[in-house]
């Protein structure tokens, strides 16, 4: 619990807010695509730690945004700090069944 009696999401709750976050070019959320790879709850701040499909990929920026909004609406959290990292790259098998299923992988 923090200070003003709230509790702080699971870090469930906080993976659930990020399937909003919608890679525009696959159609499909940066969870199942497999994007997102830590969350890590410090009370009352959110830490998200994820990559891109490629480095060259050019919506880093609006998907930080994006996060914050999303995670910044649950209840008990303070600050949102999307850190975008490209160690270990990503690769299409660490995207959900149904996201390959999607994609015909």
């Amino acid at each position: 619990m923090s200070e003003n009696g709230s509790s702080m999401p699971s870090k469930e709750q906080v993976f659930e807010v990020l399937e909003e976050v919608i890679d525009p070019e696959l159609g499909l959320d940066f969870v199942s695509l497999g994007l997102v790879y830590d969350v890590e709850i410090e009370d009352p701040d959110v830490y998200v730690t994820f990559t891109l499909t490629t480095p060259a990929c050019p919506i880093g920026p609006q998907v930080s945004e994006q996060m914050k909004e999303v995670v910044g609406r649950l209840a008990g959290v303070g600050e949102v700090h999307p850190k975008m990292i490209f160690d270990p790259p990503w690769s299409p098998e660490m995207m959900s069944e149904d996201a390959k299923f999607a994609l015909g992988f």
